[in-house]
């Protein structure tokens, strides 16, 4: 079948989606990736045929802050994600859906893929059913629909244990939604309005969840709150495969043996840009543990951006293979990227977890949540916090025992197989043979023009 996978221009999403595409590909199915030029090359390296945003919507969010630098300034909090919501994936909407069309006119896809923040598609799942493909979108960070205790998104918020933490929680969510949602769903909605569509009948995220054909979720349900009732939309589709070989084995590999407990350090390919952060003091925190062997992969960045001295436990690379080195660590230090948490706990790996920004603060607070980890609640945590909360996923047993059981989930679950079936199940339902209905619409403009 043919298949469109339309991705935000950031490396957390292209990879997963792109990841999917690849077993879409080796299925024998025909993929045409969309998505900005930057990201021309690790589309068509699984398989896929590239086609460009327009212009507006050309953007590389692998440096969010080069592409709006007056981000900088902004504090972490309401107003950052605002600013994220709006200039980010709101303002290149209309560009989005524009390439959508222009893609389905010379081919007409029997399914849309596309990630959780991609809004290009929201003018189609708010039109005709019959105008359009079947629409999956994919969660590639934690689950956004509503929760039970009614807590706000992106503020790290365990599940409320009493009536009392409900209500302040209610109190929370309102704030939020007056200082975040309202005003970025009213920019949307005008967009929308625009384009003829709209408005959206419920906030933004919760709406992508629910309104497409299918929600995929990259992960498995014990990593998530739990929820009395799921969306109908929603499958846990676990963790998707890595792409191997995206980077050659180091000099040093020789040096992962087993004599050594290793701990892998990574800020992602997104919050990389000032490895100050957590890079740098858990490099100081862990110099002097002559059990462990620290392993930092920077992300795309030059090792040389690392401050500060290098101990002489530590070995460094901009990018490593990690189908490679996952299944040779025994904990991950990370600010809380949701592909690579999921990846390293489908092989079983305990995390200390330190980072607030986008949606780390809410990743973070489910590895604690769900005991496979230590969050240090802290986006610069000091090297004696990381030193102690590392000692104790190594020297506990308890935590590697709760990463072990929540590996054997993901093992349950047939990625590659549940992708292609629920791909297959959405192209046999209801929007099956949506070209013939559109074409005969344009037909009838045609006529009456």
């Amino acid at each position: 079948m043919k298949i469109i996978i339309a991705s935000t221009p950031a490396t957390g999403h292209i990879n997963p989606l792109f990841s999917l595409g690849s077993i879409l590909v080796k299925a024998g199915h025909e993929v045409v990736g969309l998505s900005a030029n930057a990201m021309r090359d690790p589309i068509e390296a699984s398989g896929a045929r590239f086609r460009a945003f327009p212009p507006p919507a050309d953007l590389d969010f692998r440096d969010v802050d080069a592409v709006f630098p007056e981000r900088k300034n902004i504090p972490i909090g309401p107003k950052q994600m605002l600013f994220n919501l709006e200039r980010a994936f709101i303002e290149p909407l209309t560009a989005q859906y524009e390439g959508l069309k222009d893609v389905l006119w010379d081919f007409p896809a029997d399914v849309i893929i596309g990630d959780n923040l991609f809004f290009g598609v929201l003018p189609m799942l708010l039109g005709p059913r019959s105008e359009r493909p079947p629409i999956i979108l994919c969660g590639t960070m934690f689950l956004h629909c509503r929760r039970d205790d009614g807590a706000p998104h992106f503020v790290g918020l365990h599940p409320a244990r009493s009536e009392a933490q409900r209500q302040e929680y209610a109190a929370m969510a309102k704030e939020h939604d007056e200082a975040v949602y309202a005003p970025a769903g009213r920019t949307l909605d005008k967009v929308l309005a625009e384009l003829g569509v709209g408005p959206l009948p419920r906030p933004m995220v919760e709406a992508v969840v629910t309104l497409p054909d299918r929600y995929l979720q990259l992960s498995v349900s014990s990593f998530e709150f739990p929820r009395r009732e799921l969306p109908a939309s929603v499958r846990f589709v676990g963790a998707l495969p890595i792409i191997p070989n995206q980077a050659p084995l180091p000099a040093w590999a020789h040096e992962l043996d087993g004599s050594r407990k290793v701990v892998l350090v990574t800020q992602g390919t997104v919050s990389n840009h000032d490895f100050g952060h957590l890079v740098a003091p858990t490099l100081e925190a862990l110099a002097d543990e002559k059990d462990v062997l620290v392993v930092v992969t920077t992300g795309g960045r030059s090792v040389d951006a690392i401050p500060g001295p290098i101990p002489g436990n530590a070995r460094l690379a901009s990018y490593l293979p990690f189908e490679w080195i996952l299944p040779k660590i025994d904990a991950f230090v990370t600010n809380g990227g949701y592909g690579s948490v999921n990846q390293a706990l489908s092989f079983g790996v305990p995390i200390v977890a330190a980072g607030l920004g986008e949606d780390k603060a809410d990743v973070n607070a489910r590895i604690s949540w769900s005991g496979v980890g230590v969050d240090l609640q802290s986006n610069e945590p000091i090297p004696a916090a990381i030193r102690e909360a590392v000692r104790r996923v190594l020297d506990e047993p308890v935590y590697k025992l709760r990463a072990s059981a929540m590996a054997k989930e993901y093992r349950a679950i047939d990625t590659r197989f549940e992708i292609l079936r629920i791909v297959e199940e959405v192209a046999r339902g209801p929007a099956a043979g949506w070209t013939d209905a559109s074409e005969a619409k344009q037909t009838r403009r045609a006529a009456r023009s």
